[in-house]
């Protein structure tokens, strides 16, 4: 009785820092040298990581020969497995944002602006699908001024196990709404001279936001006698319901003539 020969064929074990890669190793030992004369003409080895951690890799289907004939079937073939470890990124990756910007003019509605772009980063292998975002990327105003986003550095989380030291470089958005431009006229008026001040209360403006109206305008001006002389608006006062909304407006203010002839 002639029994097989035992022959264990061990997949190699191999590691590497992650670098977007699958590690692989083709290549195994044997525990012995077969018989004289026979070769150990291939095994299969599978096994690939890519990410950060481990798995087998794995020996299977080795193929023995004696010149040009298959002498497999006389050996106990024994497979051990290998592992194959990928280890994080250690090297800084730095993610560059920048939160959007809108500037708009006042309209009486409320208005926003939302999101945020990746400007840069560091390390080509990271990408904006390995941090996660939990803050609010949005603003919203509706009377003139600024508003920030409040974008900050804390809101964003490294999420991928194969870098470990991210940081993130953030510049918060904003929301500009500048005042609406408004001009207001103090009128004009004119008479023949009769011993009395001439005055004109009235004033024309251009349109305010819907849902504004110009409540006030203060117009100072008199003509007694002939001659002319300025009629003059300030200290307009524009409300929205009961809530003044005189500061979401640029006024420009215009004079009128008062004019008394003889």
């Amino acid at each position: 009785q002639v029994t097989p020969m035992p022959l264990t064929v061990t997949a190699d074990s191999g590691s590497k820092v992650y670098d977007g890669t699958a590690l692989t190793k083709n290549s195994y030992t044997t525990s012995t040298d077969p018989a004289a004369g026979d070769t150990l003409a291939s095994v299969t080895v599978t096994g690939n990581q890519k990410d950060v951690g481990s798995s087998d890799n794995v020996a299977s289907d080795a193929k023995l020969m004696r010149g040009d004939r298959n002498v497999t079937a006389n050996y106990a073939i024994t497979y051990e497995k290998g592992t194959l470890a990928v280890t994080p990124l250690t090297d800084t990756v730095t993610v560059t944002i920048t939160g959007n910007k809108s500037t708009v003019t006042y309209n009486g509605a409320e208005q926003s602006v939302t999101g945020y772009k990746v400007e840069s980063i560091s390390n080509p292998l990271y990408t904006a699908a390995d941090f996660a975002f939990s803050g609010t990327a949005s603003v919203t105003g509706t009377d003139a001024g600024t508003y920030m986003m409040g974008l900050t550095a804390t809101q964003f989380e490294n999420i991928s196990q194969n870098f470990t030291n991210v940081k993130f470089a953030v510049t918060d958005g904003e929301l500009t709404i500048n005042p609406m431009a408004l001009t207001i006229t103090a009128g004009s008026d004119s008479k023949a001279y009769d011993g009395t001040p001439l005055t004109c209360g009235e004033f024309d403006s251009t349109t305010p936001a819907e849902g504004d109206t110009v409540a006030s305008v203060t117009l100072t001006g008199s003509q007694t006698n002939v001659g002319s002389s300025d009629n003059v608006a300030s200290g307009a006062k524009l409300v929205r319901g009961d809530r003044d909304v005189t500061a979401n407006y640029a006024i420009e203010y215009v004079n009128g003539k008062l004019t008394v002839t003889k």
